[in-house]
């Protein structure tokens, strides 16, 4: 029976994913951010946003729902605030260059807030606070997009999936990292379910008419985090990013906007210097507040406390030095691809 996983080493992974994108036209830097943010997830364990999503970029660069060769520019400047007009650049292009100019302009002013419009898939959004934190910054996202998921009250997809992500750094530690959808699961979880043959948790994900269903195969939509609250937090998400952006999505993709089902996504990324707030020991007294949590008594001596991206952080670690899992399925996907284009990937683990 063939394996369900192939492993790879992360290194070869990720050179591998860049030479792909390079060779349908993307220009070098954007196809190693890109490969960059992509494997990062892989390496986290979020493998819906990983690897998985090769194929899906390249389809979209072979269509022109991406740009291959965007104009990523600064169209409206503040001291402490920015919009970036992404041009349909794949959402790792755009959001990490609104990642870096949001922390220099926080390191500045003490806060930094850029807005990303008319982008397409932005993946993984704890990578890019993740890499604030990095900078030792506090970092916050927001994205919002094509609705796809469902709306309390409303009969089929009425709002998306839009998620959030908040990262912190702590001294001695991996920065504290929530990244959540405001749904209960993943499109790309769903897709995962259905390669896997597997009836999907009860109460995640519905029918393209609302009908709730385990059933992967039908599902296509998935439901609201907490429902109403879920929903509506995907709903100030569109206001406060493509609404304040000047580049609304719900109200075009449900009126009579002959563009308003194309495919986009737009983002706000805030990045906050705690050295503008007082906080000369922030990274030192955020460690010990980690420590404080995971001290506390346990309700089960067997399970572990831990804090928001801790366990994805040790994923990654042993990712690094073992090597990355990638479906079968998906690994055929990228060999096809890889053929089709002339790169040579390189040999899983043995």
């Amino acid at each position: 029976m063939p394996p369900a996983k192939v492993v790879v080493p992360a290194a070869e992974l990720k050179g591998f994913v860049t030479d792909l994108f390079a060779r349908v036209g993307v220009r070098a830097e954007h196809a190693a951010t890109l490969a960059d943010v992509l494997t990062w997830a892989s390496l986290r364990g979020v493998d819906s946003h990983g690897a998985t999503r090769v194929p899906r970029y390249l389809e979209m660069f072979d269509s022109g729902v991406a740009n291959r060769d965007p104009d990523v520019r600064i169209v409206s400047d503040a001291p402490a605030a920015a919009v970036l007009d992404a041009d349909r650049a794949p959402g790792p292009v755009a959001l990490t260059a609104a990642a870096d100019e949001a922390v220099k302009r926080a390191r500045a002013a003490g806060i930094g807030a850029v807005g990303v419009r008319t982008t397409v898939h932005t993946g993984a959004i704890g990578y890019y606070t993740s890499r604030i934190a990095e900078a030792g910054l506090v970092g916050v996202a927001f994205v919002a997009g094509m609705p796809n998921m469902g709306y309390t009250g409303v009969k089929g997809a009425a709002v998306a999936t839009s998620p959030l992500s908040i990262a912190v750094p702590a001294a001695g530690r991996p920065p504290a990292l929530l990244d959540m959808a405001t749904a209960q699961i993943a499109l790309g979880k769903i897709a995962q379910y259905r390669n896997a043959g597997k009836e999907l948790p009860e109460g995640t994900a519905a029918t393209a008419d609302g009908v709730p269903t385990t059933d992967p195969a039908v599902a296509t939509m998935p439901l609201p985090l907490g429902g109403a609250k879920g929903a509506g937090m995907s709903l100030m998400f569109e206001l406060i990013t493509s609404v304040l952006l000047g580049a609304p999505v719900l109200s075009s993709f449900h009126g009579d906007d002959p563009d308003g089902r194309r495919h986009r996504q737009n983002a706000l990324i805030i990045a906050l210097d705690p050295a503008h707030f007082g906080g000369d020991g922030f990274a030192a007294a955020a460690a010990a507040t980690l420590d404080t949590v995971k001290g506390l008594p346990r309700a089960d001596e067997d399970t572990e406390i831990v804090y928001p991206g801790e366990r994805s952080a040790a994923t990654a670690e042993t990712r690094a030095a073992k090597g990355v899992p990638v479906s079968a399925k998906v690994w055929g996907e990228l060999r096809a691809a890889a053929d089709e284009l002339g790169v040579a990937p390189p040999e899983p683990v043995a």
